[in-house]
Order: structure tokens, then C-alpha cells, then sequence
């Protein structure tokens, strides 16, 4: 392991062209390597970083994900063939090194680290595509480096995601509550999350700091998709929202922005042009687009919304889910964006970027994002893949993977948010959700829950009504101490006291499908 802050020993540029103008900077400035890039004809795609040092003690290393996780971040070998988006750790039991990058990156930077060095990969592709700078010069990352002895990694991790981002938002208070989703999976209405928000009301009785009822898919006229203006079985949103704010609750609503089938069949000029001329879906780069989108979140806000959640950015802009990643954000095509200047990491954030400033006051969510780059932009991020009220294999593998191995995140990047306890009659027993529930009212991250009223027993509104007390608050800690060998970590520190969880008893480990567990 040795310090990369210096003059790398190899940069490679690749050109969709062949003109041969791009020119790459890289200077050490106080405790960062600044990389710049300069081109005017070239459409430049990516650039390589090598610093060659050779590995020969033991090491595990620890990388990143590009959005959330999906149950598949550990801690693993030396291997050069696994790429690690935005940063990495990397320790021999004694001294932990962070590399990485610092948060809001103009390019999708991942890393390799193999026997002989590593190498730092930072796409800034516009679409599939060469971005077209135009004598621009881009300021792709600044690549930092610690080295942390005496601590554990946990507290290593901690430190470097501190490092990285130095501007957390941060929620004004604890961000808690319910969401419908994991037991209606899209089929409600007013009269059901009236219900839901009734049954959430009576379990936080009394609590200074109150909840939020986010209504999840279900409630606009397309399933999953746009416009996103109430369906039938809904009526007015901004009287759902009072009727909320009547029982002391504050509204949570979700929506996806780049997917409006009305607004795409009406406007093809507004979608992304793919390789084979079909058209997707919204490019937010178009300013009509962005006028639409600004249009939209005003109008939940007038509605009377105070949380917002804004969903599949990710797969909306680039076609793929993070499990189906390799090391590039998207595959090369001949295709880019409406404004083919910027990279593709400058047009994420300026999306983020635009729906949190309509979101005004609200806190925003942002789920299949990308964490580096909505890291000081939203408060609250999901940082794992969806859990489960139907399979506690599906919630087990993802949801408690995420939280140990983002954990690190929290309050350093933004809220981490590792999704829901879904309650349904006769799925997942008590037993094993009551832990989850546990795990994570007292992990200092925010706590959801999915409740099928029908399904609550007194023995769980009890359990639920203490988690939600504990969980307002979000002043307790929680850290994984089982990380570095189990994905899944089952012996945790709380408080300071060691705790040991049973996250298996008789529900033993499903077969994949394809590769995640089933929904």
C-alpha cells in the first residue's frame, strides 16, 4: 500500500476521434491530485491514472458501489479484475488506506487495485459518446489519499468518507416515518394511506419530532410513470397532504422525473435518441425539460408535500441497474445527450441539482442515485437496493449489507436511508423483522416502515411505537464489527455494547434470481 498523491506514472487518454488535442493536467494542490482535462476537437471518452507499486503482504480491500448496493459489497482479496467505483480501502490489520476521489466528481471515476499498482479509471463520456468540451478545460475529480493506524477500519472508513465530503446536507431533523410501498407494492388509494397514516399517527403519539407518511408508486395516472398528476382512486393530492398535516404527520410523496409517457409520446424532441433511433425517455439536458421538471416538483410542493423521493435516475439515464455495471456508468453507443458539452456525471448533478432547489425546504430522497455525486446536494440518500415484505432473504441480503457497509456514509455524505421494514400478513415472521427493526431504530440512520394495517398486532405496535421513540431522536450508533468476513454482519456494536444478531434462524439463504433475490 503506498501514497498515489503524486504525478501518476502513466496517463492514457481514449478519443472517439483521432485528433489529438486533449491534453490531461495533474497537480498536486494541498492534499489532493487535481486532474484537468483540455480539448477542442478531440471527444474525449476516458482517462487512465497508473501508479505502479507492488503488493506483497496481505491485504483485503473494501470498494464502493456506483448507486446503492445490492447485496454485494464486502471486503475481499487483492484482485485486479474488480472495479471499484469512487473510492477504496484497503488494509493488512494494522493500517487502513483510503483512495478515492472527492464527492462531486465531473467524471464516473472507478479504481482497480492489483499486485502491481492501481489504476484509476474516469469516464466522461456525454451518453455513449466522446463529450464535446470545445477548448473547455474540466476539472474531471481530485484523487485523495489517507493512510489511518491505531483505528479499526470501521473508523478509517468513517474518517476517509469525511475526507471526501466536507459539505454534507444534512436533514434539519431526523428524517423517520412510513411508506406504503413494501406492503401495497402500487395498489392503494386515499382511503387506504389515510388508514396508513392513522395507524403511523397512533404509533408516534406524543413524539416532539414527527413523522413522515410518504405515499409511494400507486398514486398517478400511469403506473411508475408520468404525468404525475393524481389517478382516480387518489383525487386531490393537496388534500391528502392536509389530511396528513391534521393528524400531525408530514407528507412524503414519491415520483420518477424522467419517465412521463404522456410527455414523451407528445414531445419526442424531449427524449434521449438512442444507437437504433428508438427514442427512451426524458433528457434532462433539453431546457424544456428541465422547465417540465421544475414545473412538476412546484406543483407537489404546492401541493403540500415536505418530502420528496425522486426514483430511477440511474437506469432512466443510462439503461442499466448498478448490479448490471461494469466498470463504466454506460456501454459505448452512438448516442449523447441534447447538450453534448457536458459529461455525463456534470448532467446527473445538474438534475439533482434542479429538483432539489424546487424542492426548496423539503428534504428530498434520492433513490437509484448515484451516491458520490448527490453527496452535498440531498439530504437523504437510499443507499442500498429494495428490501423486502414478502422475502427476509431479499431484505437480509440487501438491506443489512447496505447499512454495514454504507454506514460509513452516514452524516459524512448524507442521511443514508437503507430502506424499509415491510410488514405483510403471514410473509416475513416477526422474529426476524422485529431485529432488522431494531437494528435500525438504533443505527442512528433513518428508520421506514411498510405496514398492511390489517397485519399489526399488539405485540408489534408495541416493538413499533419503541423503535419510533428511539429512532426520532437517531442519537444512537451502531457499527458493524463482523464486516470484514461476513457480508452480512450479524455481531454489532450499539451504544458501545456488543449485541448478536440471529439473522437466519430457520429462513435460510434463497437461490439467487438471475443475479439479485427475488422481489
Amino acid at each position: 500500500m503506498t501514497d498515489i498523491l503524486r504525478t501518476p506514472d502513466d496517463i492514457r487518454v481514449f478519443c472517439e476521434n483521432e485528433r489529438a488535442d486533449a491534453a490531461v493536467e495533474a497537480a498536486v494542490n494541498g492534499d489532493g491530485l487535481e486532474i484537468y482535462l483540455t480539448a477542442t476537437e478531440a471527444r474525449v471518452k476516458r482517462i487512465l491514472l497508473r501508479w505502479n507499486f507492488a503488493t506483497r503482504t496481505p491485504v483485503k480491500v473494501m470498494g464502493d458501489k456506483w448507486e446503492r448496493a445490492y447485496g454485494d459489497m464486502c471486503w475481499h482479496s487483492l484482485s485486479g479484475e474488480i472495479f471499484m467505483p469512487w473510492y477504496f480501502l484497503a488494509s493488512d490489520g494494522n493500517t487502513t488506506v483510503g483512495y478515492g476521489v472527492k464527492v462531486r466528481p465531473n467524471g464516473y471515476v472507478c479504481f482497480q487495485y492489483d499486485g502491481s499498482g492501481i489504476t484509476c479509471h474516469i469516464d466522461v463520456r456525454n451518453g455513449g459518446m466522446g463529450v464535446c468540451l470545445n477548448g473547455r478545460r474540466l476539472h474531471a475529480c481530485t484523487v485523495i489519499c489517507e493512510r489511518y493506524e491505531g483505528i479499526t477500519e470501521f473508523e478509517a472508513a468513517k474518517r476517509f468518507c469525511a475526507r471526501m465530503c466536507t459539505d454534507p446536507v444534512l436533514p434539519e431533523a431526523p428524517v423517520y416515518g412510513s411508506n406504503n410501498w413494501y406492503y401495497a407494492y402500487g395498489v392503494s388509494s386515499k382511503e387506504d394511506i389515510i388508514k396508513d397514516a392513522s395507524l403511523l399517527a397512533s404509533l408516534t403519539e406524543g413524539l416532539e419530532n414527527r413523522p413522515f407518511m410518504v405515499i409511494d408508486d400507486g398514486w398517478s395516472k400511469n403506473s411508475c410513470a408520468g404525468p404525475w398528476l393524481p389517478n382516480e382512486k387518489y383525487g386531490d393530492m393537496g388534500e391528502i397532504a392536509r389530511i396528513f398535516k391534521e393528524k400531525d404527520l408530514k407528507a412524503g410523496i414519491w415520483f420518477r422525473p424522467l419517465h412521463d409517457v404522456e410527455a414523451e409520446e407528445s414531445h419526442p424532441e424531449w427524449c434521449i435518441k438512442k444507437d437504433s433511433g428508438r427514442k427512451w425517455l426524458l433528457d434532462p439536458t433539453h431546457p424544456e425539460v428541465k422547465e417540465y421538471l421544475r414545473q412538476t416538483v412546484r406543483r407537489i410542493r404546492e401541493w403540500g408535500y415536505e418530502l420528496i423521493k425522486h426514483d430511477y435516475s440511474t437506469f432512466d439515464l443510462f439503461e442499466r441497474y448498478g448490479f448490471s455495471l461494469n466498470g463504466m456508468i454506460t456501454s459505448d453507443g452512438n448516442w449523447h445527450f441534447y447538450d453534448n458539452t457536458k459529461t455525463n456525471a456534470e448532467i446527473t448533478k445538474e438534475l439533482y441539482r434542479l429538483i432539489q432547489d424546487e424542492a426548496g425546504s423539503a428534504v428530498v430522497i434520492g433513490c437509484n442515485t448515484v451516491s458520490h455525486l448527490c453527496a452535498g446536494i440531498h439530504a437523504v440518500n437510499r443507499i442500498g437496493d429494495d428490501t423486502s415484505g414478502r422475502h427476509w432473504s431479499r431484505t437480509r441480503t440487501l438491506g443489512i449489507n447496505s447499512l454495514a457497509f454504507r454506514m460509513c456514509q452516514n452524516n459524512t455524505f448524507y442521511s443514508a436511508d437503507a430502506d424499509c421494514v415491510g410488514v405483510l400478513e403471514k410473509n416475513i415472521p416477526w422474529s426476524l423483522n422485529k431485529k432488522w427493526l431494531y437494528l435500525l431504530a438504533k443505527s442512528g440512520t433513518p428508520l421506514f416502515v411498510s405496514l398492511q394495517p390489517e397485519a399489526v398486532t399488539e405485540e408489534m405496535r408495541a416493538d413499533l411505537k419503541e423503535a419510533f421513540k428511539i429512532n426520532s431522536l437517531q442519537q444512537n450508533a451502531a457499527i458493524p464489527l463482523d464486516w470484514t468476513y461476513n457480508n452480512t454482519p450479524s455481531l454489532w456494536e450499539i451504544d458501545g455494547k456488543k449485541e448478536e444478531f440471529d439473522f437466519i434462524e430457520d429462513s435460510y439463504p434463497t437461490l439467487l434470481d438471475y443475479n439479485t433475490q427475488p422481489y
